[in-house]
């Protein structure tokens, strides 16, 4: 353990052990302020590396903050297991963290934890064994199932393998003395300038560990052997956790199912406090964006940017110091709506009182070109609209339009408009403003000539002159269209109902703009490529073109659902 004086008026320690009951020695350093006395204390636990750094703030506000590397990274003992199964031990070690912080002799007794991500995950894993000194939780950004990491039924190997190459892998290999890259850092620059091509392409995923190391790898290919595995049963912990928490999501995270802790908890938390005073932010934000203006290229304006920190600190003002600052009468839901670059509040999510909107697909059967005739319309479809057909080849699917680190951002869709294989349907020009809140649906009459296929659905929002921009989408593998645990295969050349629940959004379209539905059958490497065998994705190799139709007449309704509020 290093000692050593920091900023002005701030003292840092670093490697402070820090002992688990079953005698593992975890790591932490620990911020505090130079001064007499003793102060609230804030846990972060990551498996990235817990810094040296960014809590400067945090100590000046009256806290000493501990970030600590969890089990089996970087300076911690003990073996990682990742959170693909269900029992890591996590829950037991933040427990045994708290309770240690809250004795240190510069601590006053009480403790909250913050962070993202999988740092959040630390937290939800925690809360339901209440440790008598935690006070409350800021654990933002992770969604409330595994499942939805990834996608129901689906693998998404860009931000996946990404993750397990170049985050996870490097500190494995040094701590078992293998050859290198040993960091992150050394790990992104050989992906970037040489190796990205080779594992976004590799086929079969299911022989991909084999390239990692031991203590990754196994775990790596028990999950691709079980893609449907429900690990965290987040939604049942809620009932266990008393104390509230404080969210931020994104509009464009890829862990935007993490809004679905809000509603957990303000129907099943263990206490009145924890259920009342939970409170959710969503933006117009990315993953590795929250609080700022700008999403992958796009600018959202200065309305958009939110001083996260200041946010957090406020909060822990009032649970763990007792300020009286006003945190306990805000809303519990404050959301920014895209198109008017405003902040709107809520008591839960998604907001009450919506009108419900529907628009039917249709067209003269030429909706694969943006120029075509494929409309969204009020009035029901005809009873004899020709149906719209694609041919989805895997080995050539549609691209992700993402950032170089393969998280997920807006994206101007223009850019994939010389494609035959997506299929557009368009509302007129709008002649009132039109508010779409919520998570819009789409039920889709379709066919295809594989067993198995994908369909995905976006929400784009087209200015006059450019951008359409991306507001939301969703996707449906085929042979799990009606359960996850379970696979029913297509008829080939039979017509089917899907229903794809898009992501949350919020987005007033503009006089003069048009709502815009996109429908094709991929998204790599977002997504893996549906082979169209009806075999195992992940195990296989062979890939086959399938031929797919959409149809939309009065027998087969293909139709967009969203609530809205309309202009007035």
């Amino acid at each position: 353990m290093l000692t050593q004086t920091g900023a002005l008026g701030i003292i840092v320690e670093t490697d402070v052990s820090v002992p688990m009951r079953d005698g593992v020695v975890l790591r932490a350093n620990v911020f505090r302020p130079d001064a007499a006395g003793q102060f609230p204390g804030l846990l972060v636990r990551t498996p990235y590396g817990k810094g040296a750094e960014g809590y400067e703030r945090y100590v000046r506000a009256g806290y000493v903050v501990v970030t600590q590397d969890t089990r089996g990274r970087y300076a911690s003992e003990g073996d990682f297991v990742p959170f693909s199964v269900e029992d890591t031990g996590d829950a037991e070690d933040g427990y045994d963290s708290v309770e240690w912080l809250s004795q240190q002799p510069y601590c006053n007794g009480k403790v909250g934890t913050m962070g993202c991500s999988y740092n959040a995950w630390m937290q939800w894993k925690l809360a339901p064994l209440r440790p008598p000194h935690l006070k409350a939780l800021c654990a933002y950004s992770i969604p409330v199932e595994l499942t939805e990491v990834d996608w129901p039924g689906a693998f998404r190997p860009a931000r996946r393998v990404h993750w397990w190459m170049n985050t996870i892998a490097p500190d494995l290999r040094r701590r078992k003395n293998l050859p290198g890259p040993h960091t992150p850092e050394e790990a992104r620059k050989i992906w970037h300038e040489l190796e990205h091509g080779r594992w976004l392409t590799f086929m079969p995923w299911l022989e991909l560990p084999r390239y990692l190391p031991k203590g990754l790898a196994e775990y790596a290919e028990d999950w691709l052997c079980h893609p449907n595995r429900k690990a965290w049963r987040f939604a049942e912990a809620h009932h266990e956790v008393e104390i509230p928490n404080l969210d931020f999501s994104g509009w464009f995270d890829h862990c935007n199912g993490s809004i679905g802790h809000l509603s957990g908890m303000q129907r099943n938390a263990r206490t009145e406090t924890a259920r009342k005073q939970s409170k959710l932010v969503i933006g117009p934000w990315n993953h590795v964006g929250l609080g700022q203006r700008k999403s992958g290229d796009l600018d959202f304006g200065p309305q958009a940017q939110l001083d996260l920190d200041g946010m957090i600190v406020r909060w822990f003002d009032h649970w763990l110091n007792g300020m009286e600052n006003g945190v306990d009468r805000e809303p519990s839901v404050r959301y920014f709506v895209m198109g008017s670059s405003k902040w709107k509040v809520a008591s839960t999510w998604p907001p009450e009182g919506k009108e419900r909107a529907v628009w039917y697909l249709g067209s003269s059967g030429d909706a694969n070109q943006v120029t075509g005739s494929g409309r969204l319309i009020e009035a029901t479809p005809g009873d004899k609209e020709p149906c719209d057909s694609y041919v989805y080849d895997p080995n050539d699917p549609v691209p992700t339009l993402w950032t170089r680190d393969l998280f997920t951002a807006p994206s101007d869709r223009r850019s994939l408009e010389y494609r035959k294989d997506v299929l557009y349907y368009c509302t007129a020009p709008l002649e009132e403003e039109v508010e779409v809140v919520g998570n819009p649906q789409v039920v889709l009459y379709a066919s295809s000539s594989a067993p198995d296929t994908d369909f995905f659905a976006r929400l784009v929002d087209e200015a006059p002159e450019g951008p359409a921009l991306e507001i939301c989408y969703g996707m449906v593998r085929a042979r799990h269209r009606n359960s996850l645990d379970r696979e029913e295969l297509l008829t080939p050349g039979e017509v089917t109902e899907f229903r794809i629940t898009l992501g949350p959004t919020a987005c007033r379209f503009l006089k003069g703009h048009r709502i815009r539905l996109e429908i094709t059958s991929s998204d790599f490497p977002n997504f893996d490529r549906n082979h169209n065998t009806g075999g195992n994705d992940l195990a296989e190799k062979e890939l086959v073109s399938a031929r797919q139709a959409v149809f939309h007449s009065k027998e087969y309704p293909s139709h967009l659902m969203v609530m809205v509020e309309r202009a007035p």
